[in-house]
């Protein structure tokens, strides 16, 4: 076995900096040496690895470096002395490390660890799962869950149907191999292998059979109803009342999943129905549902759900919505509270085949797009809903605030915003302001500070604007960009702004002098936090705005002299 390698995908990946990804981290290298090594850390990180798609942990690199110390060397030895330990504190874990030298002559270690045949553990058995950027224990049934989803050989690269290659749909195959030589996401060595080689390069094919990725892809209509898990598809339209009116159906195996996308796309006739907006002396035709975001749905659908158990994928069109219902659950550490964060990918060979046609983003869970482009369209966010044995993935049908399309258009054209900028500035857009835990809570971060990285330059360019301090920190787009947007009439009051709310207190006093404070608080909105409420009514007592009569429990509230008026 080679023990030194110059190798550059392992180096140029640590020389980048691009050390937490779902297939790679980096550690120092005083993790296995002297007196300060923990084997049993990095054996739970390779537990993780071989529990997932596999990847490589590279010994050496500090945290926050680019590059390992010029000066540091690697002993052969620890080479062997990494084999041995990982093996004695783990099960159906292999390792396979190297010793790489980077550019500045410095020495780092590689750890390969590649996918394990079964379910892999430590030795006091623990399991662990590498989900995005992050290891996490598996425990309880989700035990049962990992070894359900792992078989001892994925699924896609099963040939138990016996199917040679030579009976591949011979017009699915030429349009397959033309679609991946034309595609600018595949590199030219690729192209340039032959029909065979193709097939074998994205398991599509083992010598001359064909795999189960490779009976769904460019297999017979017959052969693919052979499987007994090939995608059907149910599209259901219903009328305000909740009755069937009309439905679509593809159940006869005869498209592959990258047709199934185009064909449902096309044969719905409500994908392509509008509505007008006014827009000044015009009005603008606004689709009912954004192209991008119903292929990126069904790309989910198809991608993600479990092949190894059979289910309907079903599309339930409402007046006011769009429902895609999937067979299975989210994978093991995916949850519908991190789902815009956290990617596990089920379907390794399809996502690649998808990805290199241009049908999905591979790095990503294709959430943050829906996230994105249905925000800063004037929708609501997308709503995930996990069930038993299904996930419900539910998008608004109507645009809830034309402006935001202005304001986020008219950001991005100037200051070139990121994605994240324009996800929690469509947020923000369609309230009149949120706290900064509860930005974190609808971006499904774990803490406040989380959401800087998603803000901070949206702060420095006056997009956004803070108030308050420490708990008390609020964010809100400033008025003058609501106005100028015609965002200046917003209705929730959840998260109202201060000299709002004090309008509405003056506003209702007019209208009922002599008001308790529950009555007010009832009357303008009694989901505003109690204490948000309180603040505003001493605020406008201590301006003599409003004026306090009785004591205690029977105090009464009226609008003070010179305010009666608006």
């Amino acid at each position: 076995m080679t023990t030194r390698s110059d190798r550059p995908e392992a180096g140029g990946a640590a020389a980048a900096g691009i050390c937490e990804t779902e297939q790679l981290d980096c550690k120092s290298l005083r993790l296995v040496t002297g007196r300060t090594a923990d084997f049993d850390e990095l054996a739970r990180d390779c537990v993780c690895f071989a529990n997932g798609s596999g990847g490589k942990i590279v010994l050496g690199v500090e945290d926050r470096h680019e590059h390992p110390p010029a000066d540091q060397r690697v002993d052969q030895a620890l080479l062997d002395r990494i084999r041995k330990r990982i093996g004695e504190l783990t099960v159906n874990v292999q390792v396979l490390p190297e010793i790489h030298h980077d550019a500045n002559g410095g020495e780092y270690v590689v750890v390969a660890v590649p996918r394990s045949v079964g379910v892999a553990s430590t030795g006091d058995g623990r399991y662990f799962v590498r989900i995005g950027d992050t290891c996490r224990p598996v425990v309880g049934d989700d035990v049962l869950r990992l070894a359900d989803e792992r078989p001892a050989v994925p699924w896609e690269t099963m040939t138990s149907l016996g199917i040679l290659t030579a009976a591949a749909d011979r017009a699915e195959l030429e349009k397959w191999t033309a679609a991946i030589r034309a595609s600018g996401r595949v590199n030219a060595s690729v192209k340039e292998k032959s029909d065979a080689e193709l097939l074998d390069h994205y398991a599509l094919a083992r010598g001359s059979t064909l795999t189960n990725l490779g009976v769904l892809l460019l297999g017979t209509a017959a052969d693919r109803a052979r499987l007994g898990s090939a995608p059907i598809i149910q599209a259901i339209k219903f009328d305000e009342r909740g009755e069937k009116v009309g439905k679509y159906v593809w159940d006869d195996y005869t498209l592959s999943p990258t047709e199934l996308i185009d064909a449902v796309w096309a044969a719905i006739p409500d994908f392509r129905e509008s509505y007008e907006l006014p827009d000044g002396m015009f009005r603008t035709a606004v689709p009912a549902f954004e192209e991008a975001v119903v292929r990126e749905l069904l790309v989910n659908a198809l991608v993600h759900r479990p092949y190894t158990q059979r289910g309907d994928i079903f599309l339930n069109l409402h007046p006011d919505q769009l429902e895609i219902v999937n067979p299975g659950r989210l994978p093991i550490g995916v949850s519908p509270r991190n789902i815009l964060h956290v990617t596990r990918r089920r379907n390794e060979g399809m996502a690649r085949v998808f990805h290199d046609l241009g049908l999905m983003e591979r790095e990503g869970s294709g959430f943050d797009l829906l996230y994105e482009r249905l925000l800063a369209s004037g929708r609501g966010a997308p709503m995930v809903r996990e069930g038993a044995d299904s996930v419900h993935v539910t998008i608004p049908r109507r645009v809830i605030q034309p402006g935001v399309i202005q304001l986020v258009v008219e950001a991005d054209k100037r200051y070139q915003l990121t994605q994240r900028e324009r996800i929690a500035l469509g947020l923000l857009a369609q309230t009149e302001g949120l706290s900064a835990a509860a930005l974190a809570e609808r971006l499904e971060l774990e803490d406040p500070a989380a959401s800087r990285p998603w803000i901070d330059r949206l702060l420095e360019r006056g997009l956004v604007e803070q108030t308050g301090r420490g708990r008390g920190t609020g964010y809100l787009v400033p008025p003058a960009l609501l106005r100028k947007a015609g965002l200046d009439r917003l209705t929730t009051l959840t998260g109202v702004q201060p000299h709002r709310l004090r309008a509405l207190i003056l506003e209702d006093l007019r209208r009922f002098p002599d008001s308790s404070a529950s009555e007010v608080h009832r009357r303008v909105g009694s989901e505003i936090p109690e204490r948000t409420f309180r603040r505003a009514l001493e605020n406008l007592t201590t301006r003599s705005e409003i004026v306090p009569g009785g004591a205690a429990r029977w105090r009464r509230y009226r609008v003070g002299p010179g305010h009666g008026q608006q």
